[in-house]
Protein backbone atom coordinates (compact mmCIF):
# COMPACT_ATOMS: atom_id res chain seq x y z
CA UNK A 1 0.00 0.00 0.00
CA UNK A 2 2.62 2.18 0.89
CA UNK A 3 4.18 1.66 -2.46
CA UNK A 4 1.38 2.44 -4.71
CA UNK A 5 0.63 5.63 -2.47
CA UNK A 6 3.97 6.57 -3.36
CA UNK A 7 3.78 6.48 -6.85
CA UNK A 8 0.48 8.23 -6.41
CA UNK A 9 2.28 11.21 -4.43
CA UNK A 10 4.86 11.31 -6.72
CA UNK A 11 2.61 11.19 -10.12
CA UNK A 12 0.23 13.61 -8.79
CA UNK A 13 2.99 16.25 -7.19
CA UNK A 14 4.64 15.99 -10.61
CA UNK A 15 1.53 17.05 -12.55
CA UNK A 16 0.71 20.05 -10.44
CA UNK A 17 3.79 21.25 -9.91
CA UNK A 18 3.57 24.35 -12.64
CA UNK A 19 0.31 24.82 -11.52
CA UNK A 20 1.29 25.32 -7.70
CA UNK A 21 4.12 27.36 -8.69
CA UNK A 22 2.21 30.10 -10.42
CA UNK A 23 -0.56 29.97 -7.61
CA UNK A 24 1.99 30.54 -5.11
CA UNK A 25 3.70 33.49 -6.74
CA UNK A 26 0.87 35.27 -7.38
CA UNK A 27 -0.81 34.14 -3.99
CA UNK A 28 2.45 35.89 -2.03
CA UNK A 29 1.16 39.04 -4.13
CA UNK A 30 -2.53 38.69 -3.74
CA UNK A 31 -2.22 38.67 -0.24
CA UNK A 32 -1.55 42.42 -0.22
CA UNK A 33 -3.63 43.12 -3.06
CA UNK A 34 -5.30 46.07 -1.43
CA UNK A 35 -2.48 47.36 -0.70
CA UNK A 36 -0.21 47.10 -4.14
CA UNK A 37 -3.64 47.91 -5.96
CA UNK A 38 -3.26 51.64 -3.81
CA UNK A 39 0.27 51.59 -4.41
CA UNK A 40 -0.15 51.21 -8.20
CA UNK A 41 -3.06 53.42 -8.20
CA UNK A 42 -3.34 56.08 -5.89
CA UNK A 43 -5.95 58.43 -8.03
CA UNK A 44 -8.64 55.90 -7.25
CA UNK A 45 -8.43 56.87 -4.17
CA UNK A 46 -10.54 60.03 -2.63
CA UNK A 47 -10.56 62.15 0.34
CA UNK A 48 -13.81 62.24 0.93
CA UNK A 49 -15.38 61.47 4.02
CA UNK A 50 -17.74 58.52 3.78
CA UNK A 51 -20.73 60.44 4.84
CA UNK A 52 -20.62 62.77 1.55
CA UNK A 53 -20.62 59.62 -0.31
CA UNK A 54 -23.87 58.57 -2.85
CA UNK A 55 -25.78 55.27 -2.34
CA UNK A 56 -24.89 52.66 -4.60
CA UNK A 57 -28.17 52.99 -5.90
CA UNK A 58 -27.87 56.74 -6.82
CA UNK A 59 -24.14 56.32 -8.25
CA UNK A 60 -25.74 53.44 -10.20
CA UNK A 61 -28.72 55.63 -12.04
CA UNK A 62 -26.12 58.29 -12.58
CA UNK A 63 -23.81 56.24 -14.93
CA UNK A 64 -26.29 54.81 -16.42
CA UNK A 65 -28.51 58.23 -17.09
CA UNK A 66 -25.29 59.69 -18.40
CA UNK A 67 -23.76 56.46 -20.85
CA UNK A 68 -26.94 55.02 -22.57
CA UNK A 69 -24.25 52.18 -24.06
CA UNK A 70 -23.94 50.30 -19.97
CA UNK A 71 -25.75 48.70 -17.92
CA UNK A 72 -24.79 48.52 -14.39
CA UNK A 73 -24.47 44.57 -12.86
CA UNK A 74 -23.03 45.94 -9.58
CA UNK A 75 -21.92 49.14 -7.38
CA UNK A 76 -19.28 48.60 -4.77
CA UNK A 77 -19.01 51.78 -2.80
CA UNK A 78 -16.10 49.71 -0.91
CA UNK A 79 -14.82 46.69 -2.99
CA UNK A 80 -11.77 44.49 -2.25
CA UNK A 81 -9.33 46.82 -3.36
CA UNK A 82 -11.02 49.69 -1.10
CA UNK A 83 -11.89 51.43 -4.08
CA UNK A 84 -16.11 52.23 -5.29
CA UNK A 85 -16.53 50.64 -8.51
CA UNK A 86 -19.25 49.99 -11.14
CA UNK A 87 -19.21 46.72 -12.96
CA UNK A 88 -20.98 47.78 -16.42
CA UNK A 89 -22.04 45.36 -19.70
CA UNK A 90 -22.63 46.42 -22.88
CA UNK A 91 -26.75 47.47 -24.06
CA UNK A 92 -27.97 46.48 -27.28
CA UNK A 93 -27.52 49.37 -29.71
CA UNK A 94 -31.62 50.13 -30.91
CA UNK A 95 -30.77 51.75 -33.31
CA UNK A 96 -29.01 48.49 -34.84
CA UNK A 97 -29.47 45.84 -32.96
CA UNK A 98 -25.97 45.18 -32.34
CA UNK A 99 -24.08 45.19 -29.08
CA UNK A 100 -21.73 48.58 -28.38
CA UNK A 101 -18.45 47.86 -27.95
CA UNK A 102 -16.76 48.60 -25.21
CA UNK A 103 -13.37 48.27 -23.88
CA UNK A 104 -13.55 48.29 -20.34
CA UNK A 105 -16.27 46.36 -18.18
CA UNK A 106 -14.97 48.25 -14.92
CA UNK A 107 -15.37 52.04 -13.54
CA UNK A 108 -13.56 53.34 -10.93
CA UNK A 109 -15.81 55.67 -9.27
CA UNK A 110 -15.23 58.86 -6.75
CA UNK A 111 -18.25 57.98 -4.82
CA UNK A 112 -19.40 61.66 -3.41
CA UNK A 113 -19.80 62.80 -6.66
CA UNK A 114 -20.23 59.83 -9.73
CA UNK A 115 -17.51 61.10 -11.66
CA UNK A 116 -15.47 58.22 -13.19
CA UNK A 117 -11.75 58.17 -12.42
CA UNK A 118 -10.84 55.46 -14.20
CA UNK A 119 -12.42 53.01 -16.83
CA UNK A 120 -10.50 49.36 -16.88
CA UNK A 121 -11.37 46.14 -18.25
CA UNK A 122 -11.00 43.37 -15.70
CA UNK A 123 -7.81 40.71 -16.14
CA UNK A 124 -6.71 42.91 -18.93
CA UNK A 125 -2.84 44.69 -18.48
CA UNK A 126 -4.27 47.74 -19.82
CA UNK A 127 -1.77 50.50 -21.86
CA UNK A 128 0.01 51.57 -18.75
CA UNK A 129 -0.20 48.62 -16.21
CA UNK A 130 -2.55 50.40 -14.01
CA UNK A 131 -4.29 46.85 -13.55
CA UNK A 132 -1.35 45.00 -13.07
CA UNK A 133 -3.14 43.14 -10.45
CA UNK A 134 -6.24 43.16 -11.46
CA UNK A 135 -4.09 40.88 -13.58
CA UNK A 136 -2.23 38.49 -11.53
CA UNK A 137 -5.90 38.13 -9.35
CA UNK A 138 -7.20 36.63 -13.52
CA UNK A 139 -4.34 34.84 -13.36
CA UNK A 140 -4.59 33.06 -9.79
CA UNK A 141 -8.37 32.83 -9.82
CA UNK A 142 -8.48 30.85 -14.16
CA UNK A 143 -4.79 31.37 -15.30
CA UNK A 144 -6.44 34.12 -17.37
CA UNK A 145 -8.30 31.17 -19.44
CA UNK A 146 -11.84 31.87 -18.20
CA UNK A 147 -14.14 29.02 -17.53
CA UNK A 148 -11.64 26.35 -18.98
CA UNK A 149 -8.65 27.49 -16.04
CA UNK A 150 -10.89 27.70 -13.66
CA UNK A 151 -11.32 23.84 -14.20
CA UNK A 152 -8.02 23.38 -14.43
CA UNK A 153 -7.54 24.93 -11.44
CA UNK A 154 -10.76 23.48 -9.67
CA UNK A 155 -9.06 19.38 -10.73
CA UNK A 156 -5.60 20.69 -10.00
CA UNK A 157 -7.09 21.48 -6.19
CA UNK A 158 -9.09 18.50 -6.01
CA UNK A 159 -6.04 16.18 -6.56
CA UNK A 160 -3.76 18.38 -4.18
CA UNK A 161 -6.34 18.03 -1.22
CA UNK A 162 -6.45 14.33 -1.70
CA UNK A 163 -2.59 14.50 -1.89
CA UNK A 164 -2.52 15.98 1.25
CA UNK A 165 -3.55 13.29 3.02
CA UNK A 166 -1.44 10.87 0.79
CA UNK A 167 1.54 13.18 1.86
CA UNK A 168 0.69 12.81 5.30
CA UNK A 169 1.23 9.36 5.41
CA UNK A 170 4.09 8.57 3.41
CA UNK A 171 5.38 10.50 6.60
CA UNK A 172 4.57 8.06 9.17
CA UNK A 173 7.96 5.79 10.04
CA UNK A 174 8.22 2.01 7.84
CA UNK A 175 6.96 -0.64 9.97
CA UNK A 176 9.89 -3.55 10.22
CA UNK A 177 9.13 -6.39 8.52
CA UNK A 178 12.09 -8.05 10.39
CA UNK A 179 11.16 -10.59 13.27
CA UNK A 180 11.62 -9.17 16.88
CA UNK A 181 14.95 -10.08 18.47
CA UNK A 182 13.07 -10.62 22.26
CA UNK A 183 10.06 -10.51 23.81
CA UNK A 184 6.95 -8.28 23.02
CA UNK A 185 7.80 -4.88 24.59
CA UNK A 186 4.43 -3.12 26.36
CA UNK A 187 2.52 -1.54 23.92
CA UNK A 188 2.80 2.01 25.61
CA UNK A 189 6.81 1.41 24.77
CA UNK A 190 5.78 0.36 21.32
CA UNK A 191 3.70 3.71 20.66
CA UNK A 192 6.76 5.88 22.22
CA UNK A 193 9.06 4.23 19.52
CA UNK A 194 7.44 5.16 17.02
CA UNK A 195 6.66 8.67 18.14
CA UNK A 196 10.39 8.59 17.82
CA UNK A 197 10.82 7.33 14.54
CA UNK A 198 8.25 9.96 13.10
CA UNK A 199 9.80 12.96 15.14
CA UNK A 200 12.50 13.08 12.74
CA UNK A 201 10.52 13.65 10.01
CA UNK A 202 9.59 17.02 11.27
CA UNK A 203 13.21 17.71 11.67
CA UNK A 204 15.68 19.67 9.05
CA UNK A 205 19.18 18.13 8.88
CA UNK A 206 20.54 21.98 7.63
CA UNK A 207 24.13 20.42 7.05
CA UNK A 208 23.75 17.23 5.62
CA UNK A 209 23.91 16.41 1.77
CA UNK A 210 21.95 18.37 -0.68
CA UNK A 211 19.84 15.45 -1.25
CA UNK A 212 18.81 14.97 2.37
CA UNK A 213 18.45 18.78 3.46
CA UNK A 214 15.82 19.10 0.34
CA UNK A 215 14.25 15.68 1.34
CA UNK A 216 13.85 17.52 4.93
CA UNK A 217 12.70 20.63 3.25
CA UNK A 218 9.98 18.90 1.50
CA UNK A 219 8.97 16.62 4.20
CA UNK A 220 9.35 18.48 7.43
CA UNK A 221 8.01 21.97 5.83
CA UNK A 222 5.01 19.31 4.28
CA UNK A 223 4.48 18.30 8.05
CA UNK A 224 4.30 21.75 9.88
CA UNK A 225 2.16 23.71 7.33
CA UNK A 226 -0.25 20.71 6.65
CA UNK A 227 -3.20 21.63 8.18
CA UNK A 228 -3.10 25.70 6.16
CA UNK A 229 -1.76 23.39 3.35
CA UNK A 230 -5.17 21.74 3.48
CA UNK A 231 -6.92 24.68 4.18
CA UNK A 232 -5.79 26.08 1.35
CA UNK A 233 -6.58 23.24 -0.91
CA UNK A 234 -9.70 22.47 -0.16
CA UNK A 235 -10.68 26.32 -0.22
CA UNK A 236 -9.26 26.46 -4.00
CA UNK A 237 -11.64 23.54 -4.92
CA UNK A 238 -14.46 26.09 -3.38
CA UNK A 239 -13.65 28.75 -5.63
CA UNK A 240 -13.07 26.59 -8.64
CA UNK A 241 -15.49 23.74 -8.20
CA UNK A 242 -17.77 25.61 -5.88
CA UNK A 243 -21.31 24.46 -7.77
CA UNK A 244 -20.27 20.64 -8.21
CA UNK A 245 -17.48 18.77 -5.66
CA UNK A 246 -17.73 21.49 -3.16
CA UNK A 247 -21.11 22.25 -2.48
CA UNK A 248 -21.83 18.29 -2.61
CA UNK A 249 -19.33 17.13 -0.29
CA UNK A 250 -20.19 20.20 2.40
CA UNK A 251 -23.95 19.36 1.90
CA UNK A 252 -23.34 16.16 3.10
CA UNK A 253 -21.62 17.48 6.22
CA UNK A 254 -23.79 20.59 6.89
CA UNK A 255 -26.47 22.53 7.00
CA UNK A 256 -24.98 24.72 3.43
CA UNK A 257 -27.64 27.16 1.55
CA UNK A 258 -24.93 28.69 -1.29
CA UNK A 259 -27.10 31.21 -3.14
CA UNK A 260 -26.24 30.51 -6.46
CA UNK A 261 -28.46 26.96 -5.47
CA UNK A 262 -30.55 29.20 -3.14
CA UNK A 263 -31.95 31.56 -6.25
CA UNK A 264 -33.09 29.85 -9.25
CA UNK A 265 -32.82 31.44 -12.63
CA UNK A 266 -35.85 32.22 -14.55
CA UNK A 267 -36.78 30.66 -17.89
CA UNK A 268 -35.67 34.03 -19.03
CA UNK A 269 -33.09 36.90 -18.30
CA UNK A 270 -35.27 40.25 -17.13
CA UNK A 271 -33.04 42.77 -18.64
CA UNK A 272 -35.39 45.74 -17.75
CA UNK A 273 -36.97 45.01 -13.96
CA UNK A 274 -39.93 47.12 -12.88
CA UNK A 275 -37.79 48.13 -9.85
CA UNK A 276 -35.35 51.05 -11.17
CA UNK A 277 -31.60 51.37 -9.30
CA UNK A 278 -33.18 54.54 -6.94
CA UNK A 279 -36.32 51.98 -5.96
CA UNK A 280 -34.53 49.22 -5.24
CA UNK A 281 -31.75 50.95 -2.89
CA UNK A 282 -34.48 51.83 -1.04
CA UNK A 283 -36.16 48.36 -0.78
CA UNK A 284 -32.70 46.86 -0.09
CA UNK A 285 -32.37 49.28 3.09
CA UNK A 286 -35.81 49.18 4.42
CA UNK A 287 -35.42 44.55 4.18
CA UNK A 288 -31.96 44.90 5.26
CA UNK A 289 -33.24 47.02 8.15
CA UNK A 290 -36.40 44.38 9.21
CA UNK A 291 -34.01 41.11 8.99
CA UNK A 292 -31.40 43.06 10.93
CA UNK A 293 -34.50 43.80 13.66
CA UNK A 294 -35.58 40.30 13.23
CA UNK A 295 -32.28 38.43 13.46
CA UNK A 296 -30.36 40.21 16.15
CA UNK A 297 -27.44 42.31 13.96
CA UNK A 298 -26.59 45.38 13.18
CA UNK A 299 -25.50 47.35 10.00
CA UNK A 300 -22.28 49.63 10.05
CA UNK A 301 -22.34 50.64 6.69
CA UNK A 302 -23.24 49.48 2.61
CA UNK A 303 -20.90 47.60 0.48
CA UNK A 304 -22.81 47.46 -2.40
CA UNK A 305 -26.10 46.84 -4.62
CA UNK A 306 -26.27 44.73 -7.65
CA UNK A 307 -28.72 43.21 -10.10
CA UNK A 308 -28.65 39.78 -11.65
CA UNK A 309 -30.87 39.41 -14.77
CA UNK A 310 -30.48 35.68 -15.12
CA UNK A 311 -32.08 35.40 -10.91
CA UNK A 312 -34.14 39.15 -11.89
CA UNK A 313 -32.92 39.75 -8.43
CA UNK A 314 -31.51 42.96 -7.11
CA UNK A 315 -28.55 41.82 -3.95
CA UNK A 316 -28.24 44.59 -1.29
CA UNK A 317 -25.11 44.16 0.55
CA UNK A 318 -24.14 45.64 3.77
CA UNK A 319 -20.86 44.90 6.87
CA UNK A 320 -22.77 44.14 9.65
CA UNK A 321 -21.68 42.98 13.38
CA UNK A 322 -21.56 39.56 12.04
CA UNK A 323 -18.57 39.68 9.24
CA UNK A 324 -16.32 37.02 9.60
CA UNK A 325 -13.59 39.21 6.74
CA UNK A 326 -12.05 42.49 8.33
CA UNK A 327 -12.18 43.97 4.67
CA UNK A 328 -14.87 43.55 2.58
CA UNK A 329 -15.01 40.78 0.62
CA UNK A 330 -17.72 38.44 -1.50
CA UNK A 331 -19.31 37.23 1.32
CA UNK A 332 -20.85 40.27 3.13
CA UNK A 333 -24.61 40.29 5.36
CA UNK A 334 -26.62 40.16 2.32
CA UNK A 335 -30.35 40.07 0.96
CA UNK A 336 -31.36 39.62 -2.26
CA UNK A 337 -35.57 40.82 -3.60
CA UNK A 338 -37.57 40.30 -6.64
CA UNK A 339 -36.73 43.07 -9.26
CA UNK A 340 -40.48 43.63 -9.83
CA UNK A 341 -42.13 43.21 -7.17
CA UNK A 342 -39.23 44.10 -3.98
CA UNK A 343 -40.30 40.60 -2.25
CA UNK A 344 -37.54 39.37 -0.02
CA UNK A 345 -35.95 36.25 -1.82
CA UNK A 346 -33.50 35.10 0.63
CA UNK A 347 -31.15 36.19 3.48
CA UNK A 348 -27.89 35.42 3.93
CA UNK A 349 -25.35 36.23 6.69
CA UNK A 350 -21.42 35.49 7.00
CA UNK A 351 -21.77 33.47 10.33
CA UNK A 352 -24.25 31.77 12.74
CA UNK A 353 -27.36 31.29 10.20
CA UNK A 354 -26.08 28.15 8.45
CA UNK A 355 -23.10 25.89 9.64
CA UNK A 356 -22.01 25.15 5.84
CA UNK A 357 -22.50 28.93 5.34
CA UNK A 358 -20.00 29.74 8.39
CA UNK A 359 -17.51 27.26 7.54
CA UNK A 360 -16.97 28.04 3.99
CA UNK A 361 -17.03 31.87 4.88
CA UNK A 362 -14.11 30.92 6.86
CA UNK A 363 -12.19 29.11 4.07
CA UNK A 364 -12.82 31.58 1.95
CA UNK A 365 -11.91 34.58 4.47
CA UNK A 366 -8.40 32.28 5.40
CA UNK A 367 -7.53 31.58 1.63
CA UNK A 368 -7.83 35.59 0.47
CA UNK A 369 -5.60 36.51 3.81
CA UNK A 370 -8.77 38.75 5.16
CA UNK A 371 -8.65 37.89 8.65
CA UNK A 372 -6.14 38.50 11.66
CA UNK A 373 -5.07 41.63 10.32
CA UNK A 374 -1.49 42.34 8.87
CA UNK A 375 0.28 39.22 10.91
CA UNK A 376 -1.69 37.00 9.05
CA UNK A 377 -1.37 38.61 5.78
CA UNK A 378 2.56 38.29 5.95
CA UNK A 379 1.82 34.35 6.59
CA UNK A 380 -0.56 34.03 3.61
CA UNK A 381 2.44 35.67 1.69
CA UNK A 382 4.96 33.62 2.97
CA UNK A 383 3.00 30.50 2.23
CA UNK A 384 2.60 31.36 -1.18
CA UNK A 385 6.75 30.86 -1.38
CA UNK A 386 6.71 28.06 0.87
CA UNK A 387 4.57 26.53 -1.44
CA UNK A 388 6.84 27.13 -4.42
CA UNK A 389 9.73 25.47 -2.55
CA UNK A 390 7.87 22.22 -1.52
CA UNK A 391 7.09 21.98 -5.29
CA UNK A 392 10.66 22.38 -6.49
CA UNK A 393 12.08 20.45 -3.83
CA UNK A 394 9.96 17.65 -4.83
CA UNK A 395 10.60 18.20 -8.11
CA UNK A 396 14.49 17.74 -7.09
CA UNK A 397 13.98 14.86 -5.40
CA UNK A 398 12.24 13.22 -7.86
CA UNK A 399 15.10 13.66 -10.59
CA UNK A 400 17.34 12.60 -8.28
CA UNK A 401 15.94 9.30 -7.75
CA UNK A 402 14.92 8.98 -11.36
CA UNK A 403 18.78 9.73 -12.27
CA UNK A 404 20.06 7.17 -9.83
CA UNK A 405 17.80 4.75 -11.36
CA UNK A 406 18.63 5.30 -14.80
CA UNK A 407 22.33 4.69 -13.57
CA UNK A 408 21.59 1.36 -11.64
CA UNK A 409 19.48 -0.24 -14.88
CA UNK A 410 22.72 1.09 -16.76
CA UNK A 411 24.89 -0.84 -14.74
CA UNK A 412 23.01 -3.88 -14.28
CA UNK A 413 22.51 -3.92 -18.08
CA UNK A 414 26.63 -3.63 -18.25
CA UNK A 415 27.13 -6.18 -16.14
CA UNK A 416 24.77 -8.65 -17.79
CA UNK A 417 26.10 -7.59 -21.05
Amino acid sequence: MRKNFLLLHRYAGLGMTLFLIIEGLTGSLLAFYPELVRLANPHWYTDRLPDTWLNAGTLANRIESDDARLQITQVELVGWDGATDAWVEPRTDPSTGATYKLDFNRLILDPSTGTVLDRIDSGSLGEHWSNIMGFVYDIHYSLALGMNGMWILGLTALIWTLDCFVGFYLTFPVRSTSPPRAAPSPAGSGVKRWWARWKQAWKIRWKAHRFKMNFDLHRAGGLWLWGMLLVFAWSSVEMNLWDTVYTWATRAVFDYRPPWNALQPLSAPVEHPLLGWIQAQAIGEQLMAEQATQHGFSVKREIALRYDPELGVYTYQVESNREIDDRPRRYTTQVSFDGNSGGLKLLLLPMGQHTGNTVSNWLYALHMANVFGLPYRIFVCALGLIIIMLAVTGIYIWWKKFRSRRISAARRLAAAR
